[in-house]
This record gives C-alpha cells, sequence and structure tokens, in this order.
C-alpha cells in the first residue's frame, strides 16, 4: 500500500510542499487506497494519468446533483487547483463501453472535474484531470461513490435518497434487504431514505432549497400523502408555499423556513379542527397573526406592521381564509 501511494505522489508530479500538507495528501491517499483494496483492486490494476475533462462522461449513478455544481459552490476548490497546477487526489474513472463517445466514465470526483473544467475555459488550459483508472462493475462503483459522498456535506439528503431510488432496482432487484446489507445501512434507515426519494416534486418545491427538505420532513408527510384526500391538500398547500418562495426569492426577501413549511403543510390535512383551535397566518416566513373556526364563521388575529408589505399580507389572508373555510366545510 506505502509503495502504490508513494508510485501514486510520484507520477502526478506533484510540487514539494510543507511537511504538514504532504503528511494530509499522504493519508488522504491511504484512505482512497485503502477504499479501493475493499473492491479487491489489485495495485497493478491501477492506472495513472492525466487527462482533459472533456475525455470523460459522469456516470449516471452518482448521486451528486452535477448540473448543480458552479463556480461558487466549488470556489475553494478551483482556488487550490489553480493553486498547485492540478488535484493532487486523483479522481476515479473506468474505460468507457465501445463506440462511446468519450473515452473514460467518471465514477468519483465530480466537483474535481468541474474544476479543472471551469479553470481550462477561465485562463488555465495546461491544467489536466489527474485520475486513476479502475476496473469495477457497476455496483461496485455505485458502493464506492456512495462511501465517497457520505462524508460530502453538499451531497442533500433528497440527492441520496435518489440515488439510492434508482439503484435497489437497477443492481439490488428491486430487494431493499440486499441494498441495505451492501451500503451497511439498517433496513429502517434505507426504508426512510427510500420515502424521502418519493417525495413529490411540489413538495420539494415548497422548501426554499431541496437541501432543506431532510428525511424528518419525509417521515412526517409521507403517512399524510398515502391516504388520498389528505394527499390532495398536502399538495394543494405544496404549490401555494412554492409560488409564495418564488416571489421571496425574486425580491430578495427571507424564504419561510423549513419548520414553517412543514407546520403549513401538516396544518392542510387538520379536517377535524375544532372550534377555538388557533393555526398561525404566516406571511414571508413570519407570523403575523392566528385564524381560529368561531361558532359562527372565521375569526381572525392579525398584527401589521408599519413596513409590512399590504399585498402580500391581503394575499395570505385571502388564501388562509379560504383553506380555513376548505377544512370548516370538510369537517
Amino acid at each position: 500500500m506505502a509503495n502504490f501511494v508513494r508510485d501514486i505522489l510520484t507520477t502526478l508530479s506533484y510540487e514539494p510542499e510543507p511537511a504538514e500538507a504532504l503528511k494530509a495528501e499522504g493519508e488522504e491517499l491511504v484512505r482512497l487506497d485503502q477504499r479501493l483494496a475493499g473492491f479487491n483492486q489489485g495495485a497493478a490494476r491501477r492506472v495513472a494519468l492525466s487527462l482533459r475533462p472533456s475525455d470523460c462522461s459522469v456516470w449516471d449513478g452518482n448521486p451528486r446533483d452535477v448540473p448543480g455544481l458552479s463556480y461558487e459552490s466549488c470556489r475553494s476548490l478551483i482556488d487550490s487547483i489553480a493553486q498547485e497546477d492540478g488535484n493532487r487526489i486523483p479522481v476515479l474513472v473506468r474505460r468507457s463501453a465501445p463506440g462511446a463517445d468519450q473515452p473514460y466514465e467518471l465514477l468519483v470526483g465530480s466537483r474535481r472535474r468541474f474544476s479543472v473544467n471551469w479553470l481550462n475555459h477561465n485562463g488555465r488550459p495546461e491544467i489536466r484531470l489527474n485520475a486513476l483508472v479502475v476496473e469495477m462493475s457497476d455496483e461496485e462503483a455505485f458502493r464506492l461513490a456512495d462511501i465517497e459522498n457520505r462524508e460530502r456535506e453538499d451531497i442533500t439528503e433528497l440527492d441520496r435518497a435518489r440515488s439510492y431510488q434508482r439503484a435497489v432496482d437497477r443492481f439490488y432487484g428491486g430487494v431493499q434487504s440486499r441494498m441495505a446489507e451492501a451500503l451497511s445501512l439498517s433496513n429502517s434507515q434505507l426504508s426512510r431514505l427510500l420515502s424521502l426519494a418519493l417525495m413529490p416534486d411540489d413538495v420539494v418545491n415548497a422548501f426554499a432549497t431541496k437541501a432543506e427538505l431532510r428525511v424528518r420532513h419525509s417521515e412526517v408527510l409521507t403517512p399524510l400523502l398515502r391516504r388520498p384526500e389528505q394527499r390532495l391538500q398536502v399538495l394543494a398547500a405544496a404549490s401555494q408555499i412554492a409560488e409564495e418562495q418564488q416571489r421571496l426569492a425574486a425580491s430578495g426577501e427571507r424564504m419561510i423556513t423549513a419548520a414553517t413549511v412543514l407546520t403549513r403543510l401538516r396544518s392542510a390535512t387538520r379536517t377535524d379542527q375544532p372550534a377555538g383551535a388557533e393555526t398561525p397566518i404566516v406571511v414571508g416566513g413570519v407570523q403575523v397573526g392566528k385564524v381560529r373556526l368561531a361558532k359562527d364563521g372565521i375569526a381572525l388575529d392579525v398584527q401589521v406592521a408599519d413596513d409590512q408589505n399590504l399585498d402580500e399580507m391581503l394575499t395570505a389572508l385571502g388564501r388562509v381564509i379560504t383553506e380555513t373555510r376548505a377544512l370548516s366545510a370538510a369537517a
């Protein structure tokens, strides 16, 4: 293993660095070597080389949302690669099937590929993508990518869940227990992630970003979405919230928090709400009042701040009154 790490460092022609930096890079390469060893990869079967980013397509089994990568999300990595004249930790690729447009397929390292590609198009065309060529099946590649991406904070729970949803049929014959064992997850952990993957787009769009939609939210919403009548109520409320989020984002205002979104989606299904029960009125993510079913109609308790946008307030009140009437009629 030590020889393999030393060979990689030599092959990629790294410039000397302070001892601490070299130690950190060596430890990272050792971890990479250990992971590869778990897939029965002999050192002789790994080839180090430098590629153009366009030489490799991104494997479709990777959980990362590759179209979502941007200069802003990769800025620190771009700066590091620019300073070092290349990526120190190699990406993992395998040879493409005959007839493919690109000779290689990227298995691990989407951010590094994006960063080198960005630099190539922004004044640094000489930088190449340092890579290791490995031999792996699709299922092995999926497991390795999953191991790598679990350590990355920029992989959302939703992206990970959706990759699992695709993989359970593609690699494990639709048998969740097989997949859970292969990924060292409990059956319950995997089931919760797969439930998150099934969240409708209307619900996903109700959250400020898809990163804010978490497994814990899915655990609350999934039982509601399984009941036809409540599903319609949740989806209707989600669509309204999504429209509000778009308006808030367009005007640069603070978007509705995940906790408030969850509360409103749950409230949309309360058809048995007793007289006197209160529901918050939220405008721009801030509670501005309460509404409750009264004996002879609907009672509102609203506070209007001096700087409150009256159009937003009236829109919110109209929506709340309509929803509350619907709940009253269904009770």
